[in-house]
């Protein structure tokens, strides 16, 4: 029996910033992924790790991540310039998705983000962020706790949180890198491709209708 649901929030609750990034790389002439390969080379350790770790400010990210995207790619693609290309819309059928499993579950997040006011105000869209936030019963954010993922001890500190075994659990996000490690504790582990073949899989793992 699945007790709980974690989810990854942008690029599963949201649409994904790898269109934006593409769309963003075409206008400008940069070679094709260069920003997702930038983000993928040294994942560990490189600026947009040490941002979302919160050990870095805004003009540093930006001056870092334009040294590491020039010696891949002979491009120098400026921190400031990525980081407006990362707010996706809402998926409201995720949303939806949320509050039935919480009716029947528990629910948590488990979130790489960025120290607060990165990319500057986003608007109304702030407000529906709250919303679904307070969806779940516990929520982790890298930038807060200077921890992300894939490391496996913030995956540890949310089944220990939740009081759940992470065999009973189901983890969501669109990251195969970051899946491997709670699929490696044993839950059960969705990679989010689009909305409707999450869910899908989701409701073979619940049991649930959530839709």
């Amino acid at each position: 029996m699945v007790e709980a649901v974690i989810f990854d929030f942008g690029g599963v609750m949201t649409t994904s910033p790898f269109e934006a990034f593409a769309r963003f790389e075409t206008e400008r002439g940069y070679p094709v992924d260069i920003i997702r390969n930038t983000n993928a080379a040294n994942h560990l350790e490189n600026a947009w790790a040490k941002f979302e770790r919160a050990e870095i400010d805004v003009d540093t990210f930006d001056r870092l991540f334009a040294e590491e995207s020039r010696a891949l790619g002979g491009a120098e693609v400026r921190g400031r310039e990525v980081l407006p290309l990362l707010a996706g819309d809402l998926r409201p059928d995720m949303v939806e998705a949320l509050r039935r499993i919480k009716a029947e579950c528990k629910t948590g997040c488990i979130t790489n983000n960025l120290p607060a006011n990165a990319i500057g105000s986003q608007g109304g869209r702030s407000f529906y962020v709250a919303e679904v936030m307070a969806l779940f019963d516990h929520v982790i954010e890298s930038a807060k706790i200077g921890l992300r993922k894939p490391d496996p001890r913030i995956y540890q500190m949310m089944t220990e949180t939740l009081g759940v075994n992470p065999l009973d659990c189901v983890y969501l996000d669109d990251l195969g890198v970051n899946l491997k490690p709670a699929r490696e504790m044993g839950m059960t582990t969705i990679k989010v491709v689009s909305a409707s073949q999450a869910i899908t899989e989701l409701e073979a793992a619940t049991g649930l209708t959530l839709r």
